[in-house]
Protein backbone atom coordinates (compact mmCIF):
# COMPACT_ATOMS: atom_id res chain seq x y z
CA UNK A 1 0.00 0.00 0.00
CA UNK A 2 2.84 2.43 0.71
CA UNK A 3 3.96 2.58 -2.94
CA UNK A 4 0.37 3.10 -4.05
CA UNK A 5 -0.15 5.83 -1.45
CA UNK A 6 3.14 7.54 -2.33
CA UNK A 7 2.56 7.65 -6.09
CA UNK A 8 1.99 11.13 -7.50
CA UNK A 9 1.79 12.62 -10.97
CA UNK A 10 5.13 14.38 -11.30
CA UNK A 11 5.65 17.19 -13.79
CA UNK A 12 8.98 18.57 -12.52
CA UNK A 13 12.10 16.43 -12.71
CA UNK A 14 15.74 17.00 -11.72
CA UNK A 15 17.02 15.96 -15.14
CA UNK A 16 19.23 13.25 -13.66
CA UNK A 17 19.56 10.37 -16.12
CA UNK A 18 18.08 6.97 -15.33
CA UNK A 19 20.62 4.16 -15.46
CA UNK A 20 20.09 1.13 -17.69
CA UNK A 21 19.64 -1.29 -14.79
CA UNK A 22 16.80 0.80 -13.34
CA UNK A 23 15.19 1.11 -16.78
CA UNK A 24 15.43 -2.66 -17.18
CA UNK A 25 13.59 -3.16 -13.87
CA UNK A 26 10.82 -0.81 -15.00
CA UNK A 27 10.38 -2.68 -18.27
CA UNK A 28 10.54 -6.07 -16.55
CA UNK A 29 7.73 -4.99 -14.22
CA UNK A 30 5.54 -4.38 -17.29
CA UNK A 31 6.57 -7.69 -18.81
CA UNK A 32 5.18 -9.45 -15.71
CA UNK A 33 1.73 -7.83 -15.94
CA UNK A 34 -1.33 -10.04 -16.42
CA UNK A 35 -3.29 -9.96 -19.68
CA UNK A 36 -6.42 -11.64 -21.00
CA UNK A 37 -5.59 -15.14 -22.30
CA UNK A 38 -1.93 -14.21 -21.71
CA UNK A 39 -2.05 -12.22 -24.95
CA UNK A 40 0.58 -9.68 -23.81
CA UNK A 41 -0.46 -7.15 -26.47
CA UNK A 42 1.91 -4.44 -25.28
CA UNK A 43 5.02 -2.84 -26.68
CA UNK A 44 7.11 -0.15 -25.02
CA UNK A 45 9.01 2.52 -26.90
CA UNK A 46 11.83 3.98 -24.80
CA UNK A 47 12.70 7.56 -25.71
CA UNK A 48 15.67 9.41 -24.25
CA UNK A 49 16.77 11.42 -27.29
CA UNK A 50 16.01 15.11 -26.73
CA UNK A 51 14.84 15.81 -30.28
CA UNK A 52 12.47 12.85 -30.21
CA UNK A 53 11.11 13.86 -26.79
CA UNK A 54 10.49 17.35 -28.22
CA UNK A 55 8.51 15.88 -31.13
CA UNK A 56 6.42 13.74 -28.77
CA UNK A 57 5.75 16.68 -26.43
CA UNK A 58 4.79 18.84 -29.42
CA UNK A 59 2.08 16.41 -30.62
CA UNK A 60 0.95 16.03 -27.00
CA UNK A 61 -0.60 19.49 -27.19
CA UNK A 62 2.82 21.11 -26.77
CA UNK A 63 3.09 20.17 -23.09
CA UNK A 64 6.55 21.65 -22.54
CA UNK A 65 6.76 20.39 -18.95
CA UNK A 66 7.24 16.90 -20.39
CA UNK A 67 10.73 17.87 -21.55
CA UNK A 68 11.92 18.03 -17.92
CA UNK A 69 11.76 14.22 -17.84
CA UNK A 70 14.86 12.47 -19.17
CA UNK A 71 12.84 9.42 -20.21
CA UNK A 72 9.56 8.74 -21.96
CA UNK A 73 8.10 5.25 -22.12
CA UNK A 74 5.40 5.07 -24.77
CA UNK A 75 2.93 2.29 -23.94
CA UNK A 76 1.51 0.77 -27.12
CA UNK A 77 -1.17 -1.87 -27.62
CA UNK A 78 -0.77 -4.08 -30.69
CA UNK A 79 -4.06 -5.37 -31.99
CA UNK A 80 -4.03 -8.47 -34.21
CA UNK A 81 -1.24 -7.56 -36.60
CA UNK A 82 -2.43 -10.33 -38.97
CA UNK A 83 -5.43 -8.25 -39.98
CA UNK A 84 -5.20 -5.03 -41.95
CA UNK A 85 -6.88 -2.39 -39.82
CA UNK A 86 -6.61 1.18 -38.68
CA UNK A 87 -7.12 2.01 -35.00
CA UNK A 88 -8.05 5.34 -33.51
CA UNK A 89 -10.21 6.76 -30.73
CA UNK A 90 -13.43 5.84 -32.57
CA UNK A 91 -12.64 2.18 -33.30
CA UNK A 92 -15.42 -0.14 -32.05
CA UNK A 93 -13.17 -3.24 -32.11
CA UNK A 94 -13.38 -5.36 -28.93
CA UNK A 95 -9.74 -6.43 -29.39
CA UNK A 96 -8.75 -2.76 -29.20
CA UNK A 97 -10.56 -2.40 -25.90
CA UNK A 98 -8.90 -5.52 -24.52
CA UNK A 99 -5.50 -4.32 -25.72
CA UNK A 100 -5.99 -0.96 -24.06
CA UNK A 101 -7.01 -2.68 -20.83
CA UNK A 102 -4.04 -5.02 -20.77
CA UNK A 103 -1.49 -2.39 -21.80
CA UNK A 104 -2.87 -0.06 -19.11
CA UNK A 105 -2.22 -2.72 -16.48
CA UNK A 106 1.36 -3.11 -17.72
CA UNK A 107 1.87 0.67 -17.73
CA UNK A 108 0.66 0.92 -14.15
CA UNK A 109 3.16 -1.77 -13.19
CA UNK A 110 5.87 0.57 -14.53
CA UNK A 111 4.41 3.50 -12.57
CA UNK A 112 4.40 1.57 -9.30
CA UNK A 113 7.88 0.10 -9.83
CA UNK A 114 9.19 3.59 -10.62
CA UNK A 115 7.66 4.92 -7.39
CA UNK A 116 9.23 2.06 -5.42
CA UNK A 117 12.62 3.04 -6.87
CA UNK A 118 12.29 6.72 -5.97
CA UNK A 119 11.34 7.86 -9.45
CA UNK A 120 8.42 10.01 -10.46
CA UNK A 121 6.08 9.49 -13.38
CA UNK A 122 3.18 11.15 -15.10
CA UNK A 123 0.78 9.40 -17.44
CA UNK A 124 0.19 11.55 -20.56
CA UNK A 125 -2.65 10.76 -22.94
CA UNK A 126 -3.50 14.14 -24.48
CA UNK A 127 -2.69 13.46 -28.14
CA UNK A 128 -4.42 12.04 -31.18
CA UNK A 129 -3.51 8.63 -32.55
CA UNK A 130 -2.88 10.09 -36.00
CA UNK A 131 -0.30 12.60 -34.78
CA UNK A 132 1.50 10.45 -32.21
CA UNK A 133 1.59 7.42 -34.52
CA UNK A 134 3.13 9.56 -37.28
CA UNK A 135 5.88 10.94 -35.03
CA UNK A 136 6.76 7.47 -33.72
CA UNK A 137 6.43 5.74 -37.11
CA UNK A 138 3.97 3.19 -35.71
CA UNK A 139 1.92 0.79 -37.81
CA UNK A 140 -1.82 1.29 -38.17
CA UNK A 141 -2.67 -1.77 -36.05
CA UNK A 142 -1.19 -0.19 -32.92
CA UNK A 143 -2.79 2.13 -30.40
CA UNK A 144 -0.82 4.44 -28.12
CA UNK A 145 -2.38 4.00 -24.69
CA UNK A 146 -0.18 6.54 -22.96
CA UNK A 147 3.21 8.11 -22.57
CA UNK A 148 4.90 7.80 -19.21
CA UNK A 149 7.29 10.60 -18.39
CA UNK A 150 9.87 9.21 -15.98
CA UNK A 151 12.59 10.84 -13.89
CA UNK A 152 13.78 11.80 -10.47
CA UNK A 153 11.15 14.12 -8.97
CA UNK A 154 11.92 17.76 -8.33
CA UNK A 155 8.62 18.30 -6.56
CA UNK A 156 6.60 16.60 -3.87
CA UNK A 157 2.91 17.22 -4.53
CA UNK A 158 0.48 16.79 -1.69
CA UNK A 159 -1.99 13.90 -1.92
CA UNK A 160 -5.17 14.80 -3.75
CA UNK A 161 -8.61 14.21 -2.31
CA UNK A 162 -10.05 10.78 -3.04
CA UNK A 163 -13.66 9.71 -3.01
CA UNK A 164 -14.59 7.60 0.00
CA UNK A 165 -15.03 3.86 -0.31
CA UNK A 166 -18.73 4.36 0.40
CA UNK A 167 -18.93 6.52 -2.75
CA UNK A 168 -17.23 4.04 -5.06
CA UNK A 169 -17.88 0.53 -3.73
CA UNK A 170 -21.07 -1.41 -4.40
CA UNK A 171 -21.95 -4.93 -3.30
CA UNK A 172 -23.72 -7.52 -5.40
CA UNK A 173 -25.57 -4.95 -7.55
CA UNK A 174 -25.34 -1.21 -8.22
Amino acid sequence: MKVIQDRRSIRKYTGQEIDEKTLAHLLESAQLAPSGSNSQPWHFLVITNKEMREKVAKVSHDQKWMLNAPLFIVCIAEIDADQECYLDEDSPDIDLKRGIRDTSIAAEHIVLEATARGLGTCWVAWFTQKEIRSVLDLPSYTYVVGILTVGYPDENPMPRNRKTLQEIVHYETW
